[in-house]
């Protein structure tokens, strides 16, 4: 899976395509976004802390959930869900996946975790106390980003589509076009419910997008890209993904695939 770049603009801000070379690249899951400037605004972020992360994970899931995290990682022989110490980073808890499988995005429901794969099709249900399976339920495409808004589970599978999904049964209700200035934003990874709106990372890139999840507009573009020069990764696919919010503290959180740092972060008041 090879990502291209995009165009996005604050009132005082450009950031061009060229700027995301390092994903400006044709082929499978090549975003189809503008590139030429938008008039969707830009926020920075300050880094409130930092916290140690495995930096073998490769994360695919993060959310908060009575006091800790709880990660998805990927990678066949390599997948797991794990309860997390947000001190510390140590693993508290965690399922292994099926070694065959490549585990995916991760979302809260109710007393339990639904943790995607990414083409086989399958979802598994996880007791959030004791990480003990309890189930699984089909599905139809690729499995990438997931979360819920309380109703339904709502999914990303690297198009330019949110699907919407029973939270029982995983079964398609219908599917939200993401786009920007009007084109489609594909590579949509990651996702967080937060405030009513969809945070997502774009594979491969520094940024956050929040969407609204009703019309699926791009309605503003957050600007990670010094955390990204923090981590200084060597290894292409060690990109920003995973976003945690403790929704009682108003705690945002951020990391990357094999990042040691987990950053809590705090997004302006105002763009750029």
């Amino acid at each position: 899976m090879i990502a291209a770049g995009f165009a996005l603009a604050g009132p005082a801000v450009l950031v061009s395509s060229s700027s995301l070379s390092s994903v400006a690249q044709a082929g499978q899951g090549a975003v189809a976004a503008p590139r030429e400037p938008t008039r969707v605004p830009v926020f920075s972020a300050t880094i409130v802390a930092r916290y140690p992360h495995d930096r073998t994970a490769f994360t695919e899931g993060l959310l908060w959930h009575d006091g800790a995290l709880y990660e998805s990682t990927g990678q066949e022989r390599q997948s797991d869900v794990r309860r997390v110490s947000l001190k510390d980073g140590k693993i508290l808890a965690r399922a292994r996946i099926d070694p065959a499988q490549f585990g995916e995005g991760l979302a809260l429901w109710k007393d339990q975790l639904v943790s995607l794969t990414w083409h086989d099709g399958i979802a598994h249900r996880w007791d959030v106390r004791t990480l003990k399976p309890k189930g699984q339920n089909r599905y139809t495409g690729e499995g990438w980003g997931l979360t819920s808004d309380g109703v339904s589970l709502l999914q990303s599978d690297g198009s330019s589509d949110i699907i919407v999904r029973d939270p029982l049964t995983l079964a398609e209700r219908r599917r939200v076009a993401v786009t920007i200035d009007g084109r489609p934003l594909r590579d949509i990874n990651e996702l967080e419910y937060v405030h009513g709106a969809l945070l997502a990372n774009v594979w491969h890139t520094g940024f956050l997008v929040r969407i609204d999840p009703a019309t699926g507009k791009v309605a503003a573009v957050i600007d990670l890209r010094p955390l990204v020069a923090e981590i200084a990764a060597t290894d292409r696919e060690a990109v920003l993904n995973g976003i945690a919010w403790d929704a009682k503290a108003d705690r945002l959180f951020v990391t990357g695939k094999y990042w040691p740092t987990l950053f809590e972060i705090k997004i302006a008041a105002a763009p750029q």
